[in-house]
């Protein structure tokens, strides 16, 4: 079978020698025009002119587009309909498109748009979560609130409490690709668009809607992304509809791709958080009660904020059973970028406040915080408590976290070098060194119920090569080669037999986003679904034409057996052609068991739970806050994975990702609401120098206790949260400096590091 086998990405060749073909690569027609946009200045304000005679008689401008002269929806918002494409009449952050710029070139296009004057009546902004506190300015009346329990009463009971509040900054995705899309106007009045999107769907109704035609005029393609992190799930609706719109008006093929400024100042981050919290607990640190207060800058347009806030509090527990919970949630509206989904799509959020809760009870015992974790589990299937359920009042049924705690803690030789650094502290003045433990359980669905659902289409020609497409897009995650196993491994041929083309509308419809980590469990089922179709029907028609059984027929090696004959898998699907056997089907996948209310907070929101752990050992510079990440040790649960080289490469990645967040990602917005990091001069993501320089990483052995593709689980953003290991081993270093609670806000950056060393030895 070709499942589980460690192979290479599909495109690893290409991505290397630099052949892949991203949107930006493809041949454009001639005449292509280039598009720009002209951006707000301002953070708030209303339009009171525009004075665009420069842009039009800019050098190669074709024309120029304002709100009242696109044909019918000016709307690119993935939710509520309150993200114009272009300003209309007012505008809620700097950087927002404000008119739009046609040219015969990438650069012409950008000249121009520098060259538009608009005039605006400035309006006081709202760039910080208090002032928007103040003004009553969120999305949802009022918070959202998720209770088990009464935790009010459990933290006044309890014997010990701990309380604090810090600052969870957001990040920018920094893909390597940057946002682009391309659109062809086609002879019936249709539009073929390719976009560099993780939902092509999406971006097939904006444009239809846009355009004023029904979806099926509009097909989108993306055979793949040089990258996305939820970044291209909503994010790229913009440049699709301004492409389109502008093909429609020209008739010419249309490009935008935004450089890497504009990128960073237009579009949405991870949703930055301040979490507030109460904890009571006894004095062997079992938890009693916990409370926690979100308040989560959404920027100036709803988006995906409300889902994200949402996962924020459903992640509030992560690996811990609490008796008592509650968990308020305001999802609050800022004159910033509008915040989007990013990797882990605000569990990670959750799931660094409840780790903070731990880490600080643990220093307020004074006891081991690996201990202390194990001690506040839930409970092991085989010793299931009666109560083994979430704050939302699901069960967890399949907790994996026991194992594979024992397991990491014993080969990261844990408490032996926990030993061993505590002592080497003792001598040292400016430096001193931290060790952390952290676990992870993240729950894996769309929360949305009707998402969880793909489609795929297989053909079996008749050489026995096999085609294949499916709903789920290509970011670099190896979903194509995964999803190309699993048909392979159906149809018992050598890999090389399987091609996954462009992911596209005109083949598979109604697909959901490539997100939730749900692109293998989705689209392999699917894929899966088709395969067997075809599979059944190909044994019906060889048993009938060998006098045999269709369970006599055996698919094996790349060969097909019919009791004693037996002919390759090329032969046979030569012999189904020639007797008018389909060897087409479609296939279709829907998660089970997965039932949800928001509004309650109260059902099944995840089909299953992802589990992983990570110890981080780094080293601090009390003169200069300097940090570095020496060790990273990580057991992870990828179930019986489809690919271990793909699963590891996406976890080491995705730990990196997840310590670059929490340690140096630090984003800057001045008084006037512009963002000042928005360049790799200003914004520091991990480079290679920054990885761990020993960097031990496996997968956990054993099998999803849930029906999935061949009993695999998700590997997307699960690894991301390992990186909190980083982020409470900093604290750890800190903490060696006094008595103190380091209290460390994230990103932990050098300057962070430095001012929490100077409070805890000034004992504040």
């Amino acid at each position: 079978m070709s499942v589980s086998k460690p192979l290479p990405h599909d495109a690893a060749e290409l991505h290397v020698t630099g052949a892949a073909r991203y949107v930006d690569d493809i041949p454009s027609p001639a005449g292509t025009l280039h598009l720009a946009f002209g951006l707000s200045p301002i953070a708030r304000g209303h339009i009171t002119g525009m004075h665009l005679t420069g842009v039009q008689h800019s050098p190669g401008v074709a024309a120029v587009m304002t709100a009242k002269g696109l044909p019918f929806s000016n709307d690119v918002s993935p939710s509520i309909h309150d993200e114009p494409l272009l300003a209309a009449g007012t505008v809620n952050y700097v950087g927002q498109p404000v008119f739009l710029v046609v040219a015969d070139s990438h650069k012409n296009a950008r000249v121009a748009a520098r060259k538009g004057q608009v005039d605006y009546e400035e309006e006081p902004a709202l760039l910080t979560l208090d002032a928007a506190m103040a003004a009553d300015s969120r999305f949802e009346e009022g918070p959202r609130i998720y209770q088990k329990g009464d935790a009010a009463a459990a933290i006044s009971a309890a014997p010990r409490t701990v309380e604090g509040t810090f600052e969870l900054g957001g990040q920018e995705h920094f893909y390597l690709e940057g946002q682009a899309a391309m659109a062809w106007p086609q002879e019936d009045g249709g539009m073929h668009v390719f976009s560099s999107t993780q939902h092509p769907t999406e971006i097939q109704h904006k444009v239809a809607d846009a355009i004023g035609l029904p979806m099926h005029a509009v097909r989108v393609e993306t055979r793949r992304m040089g990258g996305g992190f939820g970044g291209k799930e909503s994010q790229g609706n913009a440049l699709a509809v301004a492409c389109a719109v502008a093909a429609r008006l020209t008739g010419k093929p249309c490009k935008m791709r935004y450089d890497r400024d504009d990128d960073m100042v237009i579009t949405g981050k991870r949703h930055a958080f301040r979490i507030s919290y109460r904890a009571g607990f006894d004095d062997e640190g079992r938890l009693q009660g916990v409370e926690f207060l979100h308040l989560a800058d959404c920027g100036w347009a709803q988006d995906l904020s409300l889902p994200v806030a949402d996962r924020a509090m459903l992640h509030s527990d992560n690996a811990y059973l609490i008796p008592n919970i509650r968990i308020e949630s305001h999802r609050l509206r800022t004159n910033r970028q509008s915040a989007t989904a990013y990797r882990g799509f605000g569990g990670p959020q959750g799931m660094v406040g409840i780790e903070r809760v731990m880490d600080h009870i643990a220093h307020d015992l004074a006891m081991d915080p690996a201990e202390l974790r194990r001690r506040n589990y839930y409970a092991a299937p085989a010793e299931a408590k009666a109560e083994n359920t979430t704050p939302y009042g699901m069960e967890v049924t399949d907790f994996e976290l026991h194992g594979i705690t024992a397991d990491l803690l014993a080969s990261s030789d844990y408490a032996a070098r926990k030993a061993a650094i505590s002592k080497w502290n003792e001598g040292q003045t400016h430096l001193k060194r931290g060790i952390a433990f952290s676990p992870v359980k993240f729950g894996i669905s769309f929360t949305l119920t009707h998402l969880n659902q793909a489609g795929a289409l297989v053909h079996v020609y008749q050489d026995g090569s096999v085609h294949l497409n499916h709903g789920g897009t290509e970011m670099g995650q190896g979903l194509f080669q995964k999803v190309a196993q699993v048909a392979a491994s159906r149809f018992a041929v050598p890999l090389e037999k399987v091609k996954i083309t462009a992911t596209d509308t005109g083949k598979v419809p109604n697909t959901s986003a490539t997100a939730a980590s749900s692109g293998s469990d989705l689209n392999g089922m699917a894929v899966q679904a088709a395969c067997d179709t075809i599979r059944t029907r190909m044994a019906e028609h060889l048993a009938l034409q060998h006098q045999a059984r269709p369970s006599d027929v055996v698919f094996e090696n790349g060969m097909v057996r019919i009791g004693q004959d037996e002919m390759t898998f090329d032969q046979a699907a030569a012999a189904c052609y020639q007797g008018r056997v389909s060897l087409s089907a479609t296939g279709f996948y829907k998660t089970p068991k997965v039932e949800w209310d928001r509004i309650k907070g109260h059902g099944r929101p995840f089909y299953y739970f992802a589990y992983g752990a990570a110890v981080t050992e780094v080293a601090v510079d009390a003169l200069t806050g300097e940090n570095r990440i020496l060790r990273a040790d990580i057991l992870h649960d990828a179930g019986a994975s489809l690919n271990p080289a793909l699963d590891t490469g996406q976890i080491e990645g995705g730990y990196v990702q997840g310590a670059g967040w929490l340690t140096t990602e630090e984003l800057v917005w001045d008084d006037a609401g512009r963002l000042r990091t928005h360049a790799p001069s200003t914004y520091k993501i991990p480079a290679c120098s920054d990885r761990p320089d020993v960097f031990n990483v496996a997968l956990y052995d054993g099998q999803n206790r849930e029906d999935t593709i061949y009993r695999s689980k998700a590997v997307g953003e699960p690894p991301f949260m390992l990186g909190i290991s980083a982020w409470l081993a900093l604290s750890d270093a800190v903490s060696a400096f006094g008595e103190t609670y380091p209290a460390l806000n994230a990103p932990a950056t050098a300057e962070e590091v430095w001012r929490a060393i100077r409070r805890v030895r000034d004992g504040v």
